[in-house]
């Protein structure tokens, strides 16, 4: 159970990056010792910021932030940073710790123990699949040991072992943790607490309860707040209409117009400024490539992950123009690298079909330029017919608006990304759409609008998804399971 011991308190703090992007404002909440919380909060609303701000990585403009003297933090940042991507697995983990570790490769093997993954020390790390490297971000945060762990989006890439081998570690972790995530089932497991980021307000409302429950407490607000402005809205517009009129009728009762509107200002000061809570995108479609028929794809043979080596397995799928291939398989089997080399169209034993457009939504966004600005990426994709009317609608249509138009796409959370990805794939025509876990980093509000949009998708598909909730959204017509092979 959590103790009463405050270890991070934050008071009035503010925050902003760069001159024109408010994260807080005056924001107050503390974390107790031993409790689990989750922090919610729309995407791009600054949750991971909040992180950083704890871990001193990013400084308040206002306010004070108060850490327990001695207090040790570890993090479990939403993707590798691109420099270690070189690293060897050993040589990432030395690089948890600011002093040498002389039994590092025993804590190692302690810790992959613990997020059920088994890789030699000295593999790279960017040669290690999606889940694998989703893996040891886990693992390098625990093997800390932390008073204070926090977890950003941790499910990402994982399999359904791999999530509830995190919930059941979560659950038992004795010391104090705080996780961000979209998968709501997860979260509900263990929290005891929501800390709500309002992007709205820059805010931090503070709740106690699972999570569940605080979802719906937040919902009830919101309603309670609506119906209260209802009715102010309505006695502020009788008692106007009266102000009026006596103010014109002259004499003393210009006198009882003017106290009539001292309290019309009083009501309205009381009018609550309702949130504008997470909105949904709006449905789109992703049109197919015309003038495209007949075998899109031909796949004869694949290569598998086994024991750290691939090995060529014979396959036989067909895959024609409406038909959709699931492809499914334990982290680390393949997948991705299969996606990459059909992509790149360097794949052994396939065939794509002559001027097929291939959409491809990669994990790790790195389809997207990330120095180019979302306005740039999206007028690329849009091509030279497109009108900058029309691509300011598409974009307010995926929550990107002006002020996000002009950020370059490496500034953006993972969320906001994902929304890019979506937003450009839906330009693009393709006509041969490959999926690699599309519903990583994307909130779940925004989820059956996506899986609406691919449903509906006419042209060839590969989807690769741990995600069984949105894999039941979508008609598959073949599943090649990658581990039975």
């Amino acid at each position: 159970m959590s103790g009463d011991e405050t270890i991070v308190k934050f008071g009035n703090v503010s925050f902003e990056w760069g001159t024109n992007k408010p994260i807080l404002n005056e924001a107050s909440f503390s974390v107790r010792r031993g409790s689990k919380i989750t922090l919610m909060g729309q995407n791009g609303a600054g949750k991971s910021t909040i992180f950083q701000l704890i871990t001193g990585e990013s400084k308040p403009e206002a306010g004070a932030i108060n850490i327990n003297n001695d207090l040790t933090i570890a993090t479990a940042k939403q993707v590798i940073p691109r420099d270690d991507l070189e690293l060897s697995v050993k040589e990432f983990f030395e690089k948890c710790f600011s002093e040498k570790t002389y039994d590092i490769d025993k804590k190692i093997d302690d810790v992959l123990k613990i997020v059920n993954l088994v890789v030699p020390h000295d593999r790279a790390v960017k040669n290690l699949s999606g889940g694998q490297q989703a893996r040891i971000l886990l693992a390098s945060a625990l093997i800390q040991d932390p008073d204070l762990l926090l977890l950003d989006e941790p499910t990402n890439n994982l399999d359904k072992a791999g999530i509830a081998h995190l919930t059941k570690f979560i659950i038992e972790y004795p010391k104090t943790c705080i996780v961000i995530s979209h998968d709501s089932d997860f979260l509900n497991a263990f929290t005891q607490g929501v800390l709500y980021l309002d992007i709205f307000s820059k805010k931090v409302e503070q709740y106690v309860g699972d999570y569940f429950s605080v979802v719906e407490e937040i919902k009830s607000r919101l309603e309670r707040e609506r119906m209260k402005n209802i009715r102010l809205e309505k006695d502020i517009s009788h008692r106007k209409e009266q102000a009026n009129f006596f103010a014109q009728k002259g004499g003393h009762l210009r006198d009882v117009s003017a106290k009539m509107k001292k309290k019309i200002e009083e009501l309205e000061s009381e009018v609550v400024d309702v949130r504008r809570e997470d909105k949904t995108i709006k449905n789109f479609d992703i049109p197919s490539q015309k003038d495209i028929g007949g075998v899109i794809l031909q796949l004869d043979s694949v290569a598998v992950s086994v024991n750290h080596k691939f090995v060529n397995k014979k396959v036989n799928i067909t895959l024609n123009k409406h038909e959709r291939l699931l492809l499914v398989g334990p982290n680390g089997i393949g997948k991705t690298t299969l996606l990459e080399k059909l992509a790149a169209g360097h794949a052994k034993g396939e065939h794509i079909k002559a001027g097929v457009k291939i959409g491809y939504y990669r994990q790790d966004f790195s389809t997207l330029d990330f120095n180019a600005t979302v306005y740039q990426t999206l007028a690329k994709a849009m091509g030279p017919d497109g009108t900058e009317q029309g691509l300011r609608a598409h974009a307010a249509g995926f929550l990107l608006d002006a002020e996000i138009l002009k950020a370059k796409i490496g500034s953006l959370s993972e969320g906001q990304k994902g929304l890019v990805a979506f937003a450009t794939i839906s330009l693009e025509k393709p006509g041969l759409l490959i999926l690699d876990e599309p519903t990583n980093h994307i909130n779940f509000r925004h989820i059956p609008v996506i899986a609406k949009a691919i449903n509906e998708f006419d042209g060839a598909m590969i989807l690769v998804s741990h995600v069984q909730d949105f894999v039941d959204k979508i008609k598959v017509d073949f599943t090649l399971d990658l581990g039975s092979l």
